[in-house]
Order: structure tokens, then C-alpha cells, then sequence
């Protein structure tokens, strides 16, 4: 496993709040030649509450979560932080881990794309659009979104507690 990782980090995108400290990470291909394995070192790590399908075509965010996004199969053409945001390829073994409040949007994918997702400590989510009325609801949720006790890949010493960590302080 590779440490090849972005940080992206957004200011609030219309009605997308997106997070207001800790930056969007992207592992590329640091599950290559995992994928079939990917939920299973999500749980390891204590991030549960999985589902295995695409990502919505539409801008959305969890306000009360954080979500990781794993690659299983196929690839994916995402748009992040809302529609003045990036625009990411995602390949199968890449992993994307998106702070509570951060927009995303499938934009393409193959016809083969499968995707994991996961919520620390198997958390219930919710699923916000871009509307005021979700805005405003979003902002007290996202600074109370509780904080995860390991990285989704590498546990109690990964990039997610390192770098997030000195982000909230």
C-alpha cells in the first residue's frame, strides 16, 4: 500500500457548505489489486455501515457524517466541493474520503463501476441536497460530525488522524 494522497479543501459552494477545516482526501490506488477486499479493511478499521453501489449523479453531502468512498471496480469522472469544486478521476483501488458537509457528484462512470462506502464507528447518514433549506440545517450537524478514531486504510496512525488532527486544532 502507497501513501500517494491529495488534499483538497473548499470554501462553502453555493448551497454546499463543505467542511470548514478538514480537507477532502484522495489515496490513489492505494488498495490496486484490493478492491475485492476494500470493505473488509473499512471494517478492520472500524468504518461500518457500508453499502456497495455508484455515487448519486446529483450534488449531495452527509452533514452528520464523514464518508469513505472506495473504488471497487470500474472508474468514475466525480466533481467534489460542490459546482465550482474539482473534478476527480477515480480508478478501482482508489479511496476517497469526504469530511461532513463535502459536495459530490458523479459526473461519468464506466458501466462496470461498483463503489463502497463507509461510515466511522457504522454511523447513521444523511443525504442533503444543495437547497437553503438543507444548508442551514447542514451547519451545526457538520461541526458536531464526530471525529474518527482511525483512517479507514491504515488505522490509528494513517493520513486521516495525522492530518486532520493539526487541522482541528
Amino acid at each position: 500500500m502507497t501513501r500517494d494522497i491529495t488534499l483538497y479543501y473548499f470554501e462553502p459552494n453555493g448551497f454546499i457548505p463543505n467542511h470548514p477545516t478538514f480537507p477532502v482526501l484522495h489515496y490513489k490506488r492505494v488498495l490496486k489489486n484490493s478492491e475485492h477486499n476494500i470493505g473488509k479493511i473499512f471494517q478492520s478499521h472500524n468504518w461500518r455501515n457500508s453499502w456497495v453501489d455508484g455515487v448519486f449523479s446529483y450534488h449531495h453531502y452527509h452533514s452528520n457524517a464523514h464518508e469513505v468512498l472506495g473504488i471497487m471496480k470500474g472508474s468514475a469522472l466525480v466533481q467534489i466541493g460542490g459546482e465550482q469544486g474539482s473534478k476527480l478521476v477515480l480508478h478501482a483501488g482508489d479511496v476517497l474520503l469526504l469530511p461532513a458537509g463535502t459536495g459530490h457528484k458523479r459526473l461519468s462512470g464506466t458501466p462496470d463501476l461498483q463503489v463502497i462506502g463507509a461510515y466511522p464507528n457504522g454511523q447513521d447518514y444523511n443525504t442533503r441536497r444543495d437547497t437553503e433549506e438543507d444548508y442551514r440545517a447542514a451547519i451545526a450537524e457538520i461541526e458536531n460530525a464526530p471525529f474518527p478514531e482511525e483512517d479507514p486504510i491504515f488505522g490509528k496512525r494513517g493520513p486521516l488522524i495525522e492530518i486532520w488532527t493539526k487541522t482541528k486544532e
